[in-house]
């Protein structure tokens, strides 16, 4: 039970007893305290007015004057307005640190019931992943484990773009420029051989532009299955598979489900029909199909070219049809850069406009795009930040950082390079996860991976510091447990405070779909501890209920910096 609704009960309890009216707990708005008031949680009593039949400021006192005199758990109150600010008790207070002691799943709510498929990465198989891929890997996995915190089935799945004119260029330059070349043969890892071929491909045709043509016949003969190319599709292919799939590993990412754009991209063909058969599509003159969204303020919409051929939202028409009916979706969430808003507008639009309900279950997690102090980054003019290389220079500042603190003196060489890594990872998925996705956001790696501040590392090495004191406590032989007599200082119940309110804050993240929320909520939790541990000794306390209690209230903190964390996928040091 939250503090909220702890609150609600007992004023249900009250109003009843006051009023003799039954109230539903769910009528009951209970709130944090504003900063400028005294007191822990306020009790809006606007609505209890219709059966108090009495002024805000006289049902406000009445309700806290019953609350204070009937539960222990309340011990002052005062009314401004129509609203009750309560100030809740030791004996509070030490009952829900007792109870989040005793709480293995903290954080983790109650099934909804509900089946949720979250998209993300989706790459293109012509270039290797970059940071904007890592921000979308890393919002999407994160947001699927929220999801999952928060009570529902989730499904993460990709769609591989691995067809089409871009992916042919590749090709093409590869036949013409390569020689041959292999991963095995250049000791390339395979996506980054094949964006080189990509980036060739790029200043060749601004030299020869005529290549494209070359290109559009390679695409005609990759569609009617012509031998070759589509051997040279496939060998090229598993290299970037082989590639992707060693990133993916080092970011922590995994899918439940791949798809594969040869698969699906003549997926929706038959809905065009469908669309004009109802008269929601018009077919044009030279026999294209669109769909006239202009009466709901956007444009004509292409789904089939003249040719027959499909296009992305044919594909996606389809695609989302399939996914709803073969895993019986509640929702659907894409995690897609703000560029493609659009897209999904119309999306929902046109697959609402075909008769199915669930168009309106679809959402599309748009998010700004990562940015570098120098700039935008253009893959086609090989700018982009690799997500290798990216990976690497963390692990190399994690390195330097850390060896120059001089902290990891005696500690083998095995355990510093994991912890290098982890340092470095944390570092890097901390700061992209921080930001709000709607925002655009600058990336720097070596203002991530600073001890100190908003940081992984500084929660990483908080977490550190108190493993270290329960060490030492689980060394002398000292229990962590909360007795029915200890008493709470002002900075212990902060801590609770914060404790308790982590599923309310899971609540809140995996409804805003905002890792952000949880990201700067272990920030604060890290914070106040180390304020607290600056002020207040631990292992020094000669009174050993105080001293066990205090104990069973860090290592609860760090449990649940531990599962903030990972739901963040940032795995925490016992040691730094």
């Amino acid at each position: 039970m939250t503090t909220e609704q702890f609150i609600a009960a007992k004023s249900v309890l009250a109003v009843k007893a006051l009023y003799g009216a039954d109230v539903a707990e769910s009528a009951m708005q209970v709130q944090v305290t504003r900063k400028d008031f005294e007191g822990d949680y306020t009790l809006v009593v606007f609505p209890l007015l219709r059966v108090s039949r009495q002024a805000p400021v006289a049902t406000a006192q009445a309700i806290g004057e019953w609350l204070t005199a009937n539960c222990p758990e309340i011990s002052s109150f005062n009314a401004v307005q129509g609203f009750l600010n309560l100030c809740l008790s030791n004996v509070y207070w030490r009952e829900a640190l007792q109870e989040a002691v005793s709480q293995e799943d903290l954080g983790r709510l109650p099934s909804t019931g509900r089946r949720v498929m979250v998209e993300f990465s989706s790459p293109n198989t012509n270039k290797p992943l970059h940071l904007g891929h890592i921000r979308n890997n890393l919002l999407g996995a994160s947001v699927s484990e929220l999801l999952k915190a928060a009570g529902n089935e989730v499904i993460k799945s990709t769609l591989v773009n691995d067809r089409g004119v871009h992916i042919c260029k590749s090709m093409y330059a590869w036949e013409k420029l390569f020689n041959g070349a292999t991963p095995e043969s250049t000791g390339i890892k395979g996506d980054h051989l094949v964006g080189d071929c990509y980036v060739a491909y790029a200043k060749l045709e601004k030299e020869h532009p005529e290549v494209l043509d070359d290109v559009h016949k390679m695409l005609v003969q990759w569609e009617e299955g012509d031998p070759h190319v589509r051997q040279l599709w496939e060998m090229m292919n598993s290299w970037v598979f082989a590639g992707f799939e060693q990133t993916y590993k080092a970011l922590g990412i995994s899918f439940d489900r791949t798809y594969y754009e040869h698969e699906t991209y003549l997926l929706g063909k038959e809905l065009v029909q469908k669309g004009l058969d109802m008269g929601v599509f018009v077919k044009d003159p030279d026999g294209s199909v669109w769909c006239d969204l202009t009466a709901d303020g956007l444009d004509r919409k292409l789904l089939l070219r003249s040719d027959g051929t499909s296009v992305y939202m044919t594909q996606d028409l389809g695609t989302a049809e399939r996914r709803f009916a073969e895993y019986k979706l509640d929702s659907h969430i894409y995690v897609v850069g703000n560029e493609q808003d659009y897209h999904f507008k119309v999306l929902k639009l046109v697959l609402a406009k075909l008769g199915f309900d669930w168009a309106s279950q679809i959402y599309h997690l748009s998010y700004g795009m990562v940015e570098l102090p120098e700039g935008k980054m253009k893959s086609r003019e090989g700018t982009v930040v690799d997500a290798d290389d990216l990976i690497e220079k963390m692990y190399q500042e994690a390195k330097a950082t850390s060896e120059a603190s001089g902290k990891l003196e005696g500690v083998p060489e095995e355990e510093k390079e994991r912890l290098f890594h982890m340092i470095g990872l944390g570092a890097l998925k901390y700061f992209i996860l921080k930001v709000d996705p709607k925002k655009t956001m600058l990336f720097d790696p070596k203002e991530s991976i600073d001890f100190n501040g908003n940081t992984g590392p500084f929660i990483q090495y908080t977490h550190a510091r108190i493993c270290s004191i329960l060490r030492k406590a689980a060394e002398a032989g000292i229990p962590a447990s909360v007795s029915d007599n200890a008493s709470l200082s002002p900075k212990e119940i902060r801590l609770v405070k914060l404790i308790a309110s982590y599923p309310q804050k899971v609540a809140e993240a995996a409804e805003a779909l905002s890792p952000a929320v949880l990201a700067n909520y272990s920030y604060d939790l890290a914070k106040e501890f180390n304020q607290y541990y600056h002020d207040t000794p631990v292992l020094k306390e000669p009174d050993k209920d105080l001293l066990s209690m205090r104990l069973a209230l860090i290592s609860t903190l760090a449990r649940t910096l531990r599962s903030a964390m990972g739901i963040l996928g940032i795995e925490l040091p016992e040691r730094m």
